[in-house]
């Protein structure tokens, strides 16, 4: 495995010593950051690979504001920290920047399969580019540029958003059951957290559904998975 540096951002001392044992012992560098400001500083100097991101922070500067002044410079993979599992809790994370979520308390397998699984799509990304373009109606994906555009407008996804629009499209038009979409963009581990894929599917549809309440591009088949409906 490449020694990939990670940082984690957290003023727990326990949580902290608990993610730098399970990581480095799996052979990642762990570097640390206790609060908001230390945090932004850390990603701008040492360049990490993935941040591993408490929302609450001991300083005046939470997760949210780290994730989002941290966007304005870097795309580094950013997983949050959170003991608050309610959705609106996670959406605002992921507008903030945020690619991934981990709700406390977690256990270790549960935090290197969350680690990798990001890495992944960031290495996938980074290694696959392609001159190739995607579009469904007014909608356009650019994969060599990693760029979303509807009716020319770029549209912001996170890494993990991205994957997640990139498996709707590649199939379009097509129902891709729950279990499909959650082993593609998470991995296997995850085929049956469907209540996670739904938080991700809402997020997107936010950001591309004219009325995200009743939506024509994302459209649900209940009880089986999702569809991107494009017209021919």
């Amino acid at each position: 495995m490449n020694q990939y540096r990670i940082l984690v951002v957290d003023d727990e001392p326990k949580l902290v010593r608990l993610a730098y044992e399970v990581l480095t012992a799996t052979g990642y560098e762990v570097i640390t950051a206790s609060s908001g400001r230390e945090a932004i500083e850390m990603v701008a100097l040492e360049q990490p690979d993935l941040v591993l991101l408490d929302i609450v922070l001991k300083d005046n500067v939470d997760g949210y504001q780290v994730s989002q002044q941290v966007r304005e410079f870097s795309n580094v993979p950013i997983i949050m920290l959170t003991a608050k599992a309610r959705e609106s809790d996670v959406l605002e994370g992921f507008d903030s920047g945020a690619d991934d979520y981990i709700t406390k308390p977690f256990s270790a397998k549960e935090l290197l399969a969350r680690v990798q699984a990001v890495l992944n799509r960031s290495i996938s990304e980074a290694s696959g580019e392609t001159q190739m373009q995607v579009s469904c109606g007014p909608l356009l994906i650019d994969l060599a540029r990693r760029r979303v555009t509807w009716n020319g407008e770029e549209i912001h996804l996170t890494k993990t958003e991205y994957a997640l629009l990139y498996e709707l499209i590649s199939h379009r038009n097509r129902v891709i059951l729950h279990e499909q979409l959650l082993s593609a963009v998470w991995g296997p581990e995850y085929r049956d957290d469907i209540d996670y894929l739904r938080a991700y599917i809402r997020h997107l549809r936010r950001k591309l559904e004219a009325d995200p309440a009743n939506p024509r591009l994302i459209v649900t088949s209940p009880g089986v998975g999702y569809m991107l409906e494009c017209p021919d």
